[in-house]
Order: C-alpha cells, then sequence, then structure tokens
C-alpha cells in the first residue's frame, strides 16, 4: 500500500475546507444528488471512492464491499490517487469527486482506474467546468482554492478517456448560479439551475461524467464444415418413399 505524504493530501484538505462555506455546501449538495442517482442503478460487488470523505458519492450504491481511498484524513485506505494499491481488473465502480482537479498528474490517475476497473466497470466523475462563469473565477490572481485547480475542459477530458479505452456514457452540467459565498445571493438565484439548464446546458460550473470501460470484442472463429452429399442409395429410397405416399394419398376417398 502507498503511504500518501502531506503535500498530496494538503489540496484536497483545503478543498474539503472550502466545502463547508455557502458556496462549497451548495456545490456539495448539487454533486451528492447527481451521484447519489447515478450510483444507485450501477452494481457489481466492489466499489471505491478516492478522497473527499466529506461528500459520500457512494451512498446509495448497494454494491457489498464499498470503501474510501486517498491521502485525506477520513478515508480508511490510504493511498495516492496515482498509485492505487487494488489488483488490476478488481473494481466495478470507481468514483472520482474533482480528483483530477486537484490531484498532482490527473493522467496518471486515470491510467491507474483503468488497470483496477473490470471490463465493463463504471468510472464517475465530477470537476469544475473552466468554460463557466466559476472558471472564469480562476483568472483572478491569488484566488486561491478552488480557483487554483486544474480545470480541465470535459472535451478534453474526453479525449483522454478514449486512449485508455474508457468511454462516456452520459454528461451532465451543475451549478448554474454564479460563484458568490453570498447565502442571500445564491437563494435569489436559484432560478438559474432551471433555465441554465434549458438555455446554455454546458455552462454549468460542474461537468459530470458517466464512464465505462470498453474492452475489444473478442472474435468468433466459426467451424469449417465440410458438406457431405447423400449417397445415391439413399436419395433413391428417399424418393421412393415420396412416391409411395403419394400413391396412398390417392387411394383415400
Amino acid at each position: 500500500m502507498t503511504s500518501p505524504d502531506s503535500s498530496s493530501a494538503t489540496p484536497f484538505r483545503h478543498f474539503a475546507d472550502w466545502l463547508a462555506t455557502p458556496l462549497g455546501t451548495y456545490l456539495a449538495a448539487e454533486e451528492a444528488n447527481w451521484y447519489g442517482r447515478v450510483a444507485q442503478d450501477i452494481f457489481g460487488y466492489k466499489a471505491i471512492q478516492l478522497e473527499l470523505p466529506e461528500l459520500d458519492c457512494l451512498r446509495t450504491n448497494r454494491m457489498p464491499w464499498r470503501g474510501l481511498a486517498g491521502a485525506a484524513g477520513g478515508c480508511n485506505i490510504r493511498c495516492t490517487p496515482e498509485a492505487l494499491p487494488f489488483s488490476s481488473q478488481s473494481l466495478d465502480l470507481v468514483a472520482l469527486p474533482h480528483v483530477l482537479d486537484f490531484c498532482a498528474d490527473p493522467h496518471q490517475v486515470l491510467r491507474e482506474v483503468e488497470r483496477v476497473l473490470v471490463p465493463e466497470g463504471r468510472l464517475l466523475i465530477t470537476g469544475f467546468n473552466p468554460w463557466s462563469l466559476w472558471g472564469l473565477k480562476r483568472l483572478k490572481r491569488n484566488g486561491g482554492q478552488p480557483w487554483d485547480g486544474h480545470f480541465v475542459a470535459q472535451p478534453r477530458l474526453k479525449d483522454w478517456l478514449s486512449l485508455l479505452g474508457l468511454e462516456a456514457r452520459s454528461s451532465d452540467f451543475l451549478c448554474y448560479r454564479p460563484p458568490v459565498q453570498r447565502h442571500g445571493w445564491l437563494e435569489r438565484t436559484r432560478f438559474l439551475e432551471t433555465a441554465g439548464d434549458r438555455w446554455w446546458p454546458a455552462a454549468g460550473g460542474v461537468y459530470c461524467l458517466d464512464v465505462v470501460k470498453r474492452v475489444a470484442g473478442m472474435r468468433i472463429i466459426e467451424p469449417q464444415w465440410r458438406r457431405v452429399s447423400p449417397s445415391k442409395a439413399a436419395a433413391a429410397s428417399a424418393v421412393e418413399k415420396i412416391k409411395l405416399q403419394a400413391a396412398k394419398d390417392k387411394c383415400k376417398p
């Protein structure tokens, strides 16, 4: 098992602290609803969530074994997202809540996830959308958490996934309200959730991806059947039976 150092845990710890703010609470509630809706219909035996114990992504999932791995203090399996302590093709579901935003190497995280997933295994990802009002917030100098994350664009992420044989089944966007920390403003702009989902769906502050691990299908090799012609005697016998049956039919009243 990989022993994570304090530097790998620091970004996730800071982000977890930010989730306690009004804006962070709003984001956590929206993502919890999405994970709860999608995860409940994924079946298998083993599921793992990487990082952020403050956001229970597997709450509604019914797999018999569910774990929480990462460098954060609340994780019961201590490791770094870039080096997972699981056997190849051993997990049916992996959840990555903002892991790609704050990990040291997003590419390596995805390679590890592809390794541990079983064929047709599922991967759930949420992250900040750089093409949104939330993404513009990161342009502010010294913006701090969470605006100093990687903010990987969804089309770019899909390209990374396809190179690993991971296919996006569906995608969603969340959090259309402006990224302000005033609770009153968040309440007054509640209507933007419905309007944004209808009029500018790709401009949500958070993207969500439901991904499946595809494997190349096996080619079925069919046997080369040898055509055997019936013997002349068998053919003659069949003709005689047909003639005899026809004669019997004529004799019937």
